[in-house]
């Protein structure tokens, strides 16, 4: 089994990679397998968020990439920009995992919440996509130490489904 204890700076060359959603992304333990079917067991540390890019070093040396898996989420749009920051902020309000993007919001699919941004005059797609949610005010990109998530910058690049 590849074990996996620590974070490393960006590679040019990788030896494995784990292709992940959000949701397993955000455990510290798991057990999973890379592209190929080999065993991984992850131990990281509490709290830090695996990222798309994202490298980790095996104890046996190996450098394994963290690639975001897509997924089915509901990316939202608004031509009022003042609208979609007051539907961001419900949403914020509510403690949803949310993904920012150039005149676009993304979550994760649910009904409920489908239903609550389009009754405040939003249009939402269903789409498949990967999902990075904003870390938070506290998310993390702070952190100092050998086990420290490898800080990239807090913008990402991103591709919306309208392009």
């Amino acid at each position: 089994m590849l074990n996996i204890q620590k974070r490393c700076p960006p590679r040019d060359k990788f030896d494995a990679e784990l292709v992940l959603p959000f949701e397993l992304r955000q455990k510290c333990r798991l057990r999973t397998q890379t592209t190929t079917g080999e065993e991984t067991g992850l131990f990281l540390s509490r709290g830090a968020v695996l990222r798309d890019g994202d490298f980790l070093e095996a104890e046996d040396g190996r450098i394994v990439k963290v690639t975001a898996r897509p997924e089915k989420v509901l990316q939202i749009g608004c031509p009022d920009p003042v609208q979609l920051a007051r539907i961001a902020y419900h949403l914020g309000n509510r403690h949803v995992s949310l993904q920012i993007g150039t005149a676009w919001l993304r979550i994760a699919n649910d009904y409920v919440l489908r239903q609550m941004v389009e009754g405040l005059g939003a249009v939402v797609v269903l789409t498949e996509a990967a999902f990075e949610p904003e870390s938070g005010a506290y998310g993390g990109h702070h952190h100092q130490g050998p086990d420290a998530p490898v800080h990239r910058g807090i913008i990402h690049q991103y591709v919306s489904v309208n392009s």
